[in-house]
């Protein structure tokens, strides 16, 4: 009941906000890249390479046999399919260097996995993906 209550309270209050949801937006960035460091979001220049609709960062560290990997995976929805078609490694890498260059935290992780990922508008559950893995101290 408390749960629901609080869930019913902020929805109203954000519901009744005069706020402008893209300063509402801007603020939530912010707090993030304060807490996971200046650049964890993809920038806009990412984007307007391959015109992605979608854009997402996760972050992995895994231990196999006592040796730690770490591994920045920058996903990419939806994308212009002529940008991907001509030569689809070649915009990887670039986007990889862009987002290595703006990451503070990027020197911390060994790898950096871009994915190319492209939904079907009629069927949204078919989906297609490119991958492309390249250590962080090459750049």
């Amino acid at each position: 009941m408390r749960y629901r209550l609080c869930i019913f309270l902020l929805a109203l209050s954000l519901s009744s906000c005069s706020c402008d949801p893209e300063s509402l937006a801007k603020f939530a960035v912010s707090g993030m890249e304060t807490m996971m460091g200046e650049g964890f979001m993809p920038s806009d220049e990412i984007r307007a390479l391959g015109n992605f609709q979608g854009m997402s960062v996760n972050l992995s560290q895994s231990t196999t046999d006592g040796e730690t990997e770490s591994t920045i995976f920058l996903q990419l929805q939806n994308g212009d399919p002529v940008a991907l078609g001509r030569q689809p490694e070649v915009l990887a890498r670039r986007c990889a260097e862009l987002y290595l260059r703006d990451y503070e935290k990027s020197k911390e992780y060994e790898k950096i996995t871009v994915q190319f990922l492209q939904s079907d508008p009629s069927n949204p559950e078919n989906v297609a993906m490119q991958e492309y893995t390249f250590d962080v101290k090459d750049f």
